[in-house]
């Protein structure tokens, strides 16, 4: 094993009033990071803080069932945060006291997403266009509640306008106790590369809350360039964990021993997949358990690469019983040859096409 260079940043982070364990965050990725995929990386270890999907604040005021699914969580679900969207303030800070109640570690404000069916309604990514009227929409909220506060923010609505940097160092004045962002414009979408430069930028504009990285790190190599080029305080890691979901560990061994000591294999991706799909239905039942694990089951698909009998099975799982022969066909066929680390190849993930697909 070849050795890496030592982490640039140790030792604790702090959220607020929270310290968490690890500098190491899930990121939110809708359809992806419910319940049952947080707790399955929380059993691997590593992970500081974990993130739902975003949810819309009008929908969680009105009560509606399929955003209070969204938000299902559990005492070992912690410490937990809950992204949020819109851009109502009051609206906002009725979702955020609401959360408070719930009993979420922290509350996430949106304005990354760069969908157009968020955007439109001037939540997300449009934020960004009016530093001032962003601001008021955050200290709404950070006045409200009593636990931290952060924004999840990207650099700007296209290359001309990178907001960032003047949003953060006013967040941070009004009482935000973190920024999450993630180094695209709205106008890149999820194309293109991460703009370190830019994430840097944000990190100089504030005087002490943490600035947390996030983009296109999948390795312990792109962590380190993310953490050294932008002096970034941790990394929320999203598609990457999708890939790996031990990339988590991998990063806090590499903090504290130096060295990565959990290097998984075929069987160890095929047990993680197993594990998350009992999970997933021991928290919403057999046949919803079952249909809802069909999203992911096409990047296991990518990932352990069945072959495309035993694919078709798993898009199709509708019982526990077809699950476990699906997972005693892979057992008795073991790994593809050549098959290698995830993380090393590009990711199979399927994301928004551009800032107007539908997702």
């Amino acid at each position: 094993m070849l050795p890496y260079p030592p982490c640039p940043v140790r030792g604790p982070l702090t959220w607020g009033s929270v310290q968490l364990s690890t500098r190491w965050l899930l990121a939110p990725l809708a359809g992806y990071t419910n319940l049952a995929f947080r707790l399955a990386v929380r059993e691997i270890g590593g992970v500081g803080l974990c993130t739902t999907e975003l949810i819309s604040a009008i929908a969680l005021v009105r009560g509606s069932r399929k955003t209070l699914d969204l938000i299902r969580t559990c005492p070992a679900d912690r410490p937990l945060a809950v992204q949020i969207f819109g851009s109502d303030p009051a609206m906002m800070r009725d979702a955020a006291q609401w959360l408070q109640a719930y009993g979420v570690t922290s509350v996430d404000i949106n304005m990354g997403c760069p969908v157009e069916k968020i955007t439109r309604g001037g939540a997300g990514s449009a934020l960004m266009c009016d530093v001032a009227q962003a601001v008021r929409l955050v200290q709404t909220v950070v006045e409200a509640v009593h636990i931290p506060v952060t924004v999840k923010m990207r650099l700007g609505w296209d290359d001309r306008q990178w907001t960032a940097p003047a949003l953060a160092r006013e967040c941070e004045q009004i009482g935000v106790a973190a920024v999450i962002i993630h180094g695209r414009t709205r106008q890149q979408g999820f194309t293109g590369t991460v703009h370190l430069r830019g994430i840097r930028a944000v990190v100089e504009a504030v005087q002490r809350i943490p600035v947390i990285g996030n983009g296109d790190v999948r390795t312990i190599p792109e962590a380190w360039r993310m953490l050294q080029e932008t002096g970034c305080a941790g990394i929320a890691i999203g598609r990457g964990a999708l890939l790996n979901p031990w990339i988590f560990r991998q990063l806090h061994e590499w903090e504290t021993l130096g060295q990565p000591q959990s290097q998984p294999d075929w069987w160890a991706f095929l047990a993680f997949m197993e594990r998350h799909f009992t999970l997933q239905v021991e928290e919403r039942g057999e046949r919803i358990g079952c249909a809802t694990f069909r999203k992911p089951a096409s990047w296991y698909s990518k990932v352990l690469r069945p072959g495309k009998r035993i694919h078709g099975r798993l898009m199709q799982v509708r019982s526990v019983q077809a699950f476990q022969e699906i997972v005693s066909a892979l057992r008795g066929k073991g790994p593809p040859l050549a098959w290698r680390l995830p993380a090393t190849y590009n990711s199979p993930i399927p994301v928004p096409a551009g800032p107007i697909a539908h997702w």
